[in-house]
C-alpha cells in the first residue's frame, strides 16, 4: 500500500515530466531558437541580390556564410534542425507595398549536422574551428539524449507500476535529473554557438538579432525535468526510511 503523500508526489512528478517533454520536443522540431529582423529592402540593386541569396539558400549547396548572410538579410529564423526565411508569396519581389510574406524552411540533414565549423564561415582553407564544431553537435544530440533519458525512465517506471514496487524510484529520479541537465547544456550550447558565430560573422546595420520561443520552451523543460526528479528522489528516500523503520520495529 502506498503512502497518499508518495502517490501524490509520483502523480506530480509524472505531470511534470510529461510537461518538460512535451516542451523539448516541440522546441527540438521548431526553429524559433534565434531570429533575425531585418530592414525592409529597397533599390532594385538590393532586391536582386537578395533573390540571389535566396536562390542559394533554397537550392544551392550547404555553405554556413551562404545561409547565414540570408537570414540575416530576410528576416530569417534557425532552430536546431530548420532554418527559415520571410521571402514575399509570389515572384515579383518587393514590388508590392503590402506583399503577403510565408516562411520558407530548409531542414538541416544529419551530414550537415556534422559539418566542420571554421575559423571564417565559408573559408575552408582557415582552418576549423573546434569550439564551435563541437558546440554545434552537443546543440543537437543532447536534447535527444534527453528524450531518450526521459523515455528510458518512463519504461523503468512503466515496469515498476506493474511490479507494484517503489524501489526504482530512485533510478527514475537520477534518469530525470540528466535529462534536465542535458537539456540545459543544450541551451547553453546553442547560445554560446550564437554568440561565436555573431563574432566572426557581423550583423549587417541594422540587423537585429533575439531569442526565440522554441529555445525559451526548452529553457523551461530543464527546471520541470530537475523539479520531477527531486520529487522522484524524495519519494524514494522516504519511502526506504519507512522501510527500515518498518523492519526495525518487527525485529523488535
Amino acid at each position: 500500500m502506498v503512502d497518499n503523500r508518495y502517490a501524490t508526489a509520483l502523480v506530480i512528478a509524472c505531470v511534470l515530466s510529461l510537461l518538460a517533454t512535451v516542451y523539448l520536443s516541440v522546441a527540438i522540431g521548431t526553429q524559433h531558437w534565434y531570429q533575425y529582423s531585418s530592414p525592409t529592402v529597397r533599390g532594385e540593386a538590393n532586391v536582386s541580390e537578395l533573390r540571389n541569396l535566396y536562390e542559394e539558400f533554397m537550392d544551392g549547396e550547404f555553405d554556413e556564410k551562404t545561409y547565414s548572410d540570408t537570414l540575416f538579410r530576410l528576416n530569417g529564423t534557425v532552430g536546431l534542425w530548420w532554418r527559415c526565411v520571410i521571402v514575399p508569396a509570389n515572384a515579383v519581389w518587393y514590388r508590392e507595398p503590402d506583399a503577403k510574406m510565408v516562411l520558407d524552411c530548409r531542414s538541416f540533414t544529419l551530414p550537415q549536422q556534422f559539418t566542420p565549423k571554421y575559423k571564417e564561415p565559408g573559408n575552408h582553407n582557415s582552418g576549423e574551428n573546434m569550439l564551435r564544431t563541437y558546440l554545434w553537435r552537443c546543440q543537437f544530440l543532447l536534447p535527444l539524449v534527453s528524450l531518450g533519458l526521459v523515455l528510458l525512465a518512463g519504461l523503468t517506471g512503466l515496469c515498476a507500476c506493474f511490479c507494484g514496487s517503489l524501489s526504482p524510484t530512485l533510478g527514475i529520479g537520477v534518469l530525470h535529473l540528466l535529462a534536465g541537465i542535458c537539456t540545459l547544456a543544450t541551451v547553453c550550447c546553442y547560445l554560446a554557438g550564437m554568440d561565436l558565430l555573431h563574432k566572426v560573422s557581423m550583423l549587417p546595420d541594422k540587423v537585429d538579432g533575439s531569442l526565440g520561443w522554441s529555445l525559451y520552451l526548452a529553457l523551461i523543460s530543464s527546471p520541470l525535468h530537475m523539479m520531477a526528479a527531486a520529487l522522484l528522489v524524495w519519494v524514494a528516500h522516504s519511502h526506504s526510511q519507512s522501510y527500515y523503520r518498518m523492519t526495525a520495529y518487527r525485529v523488535a
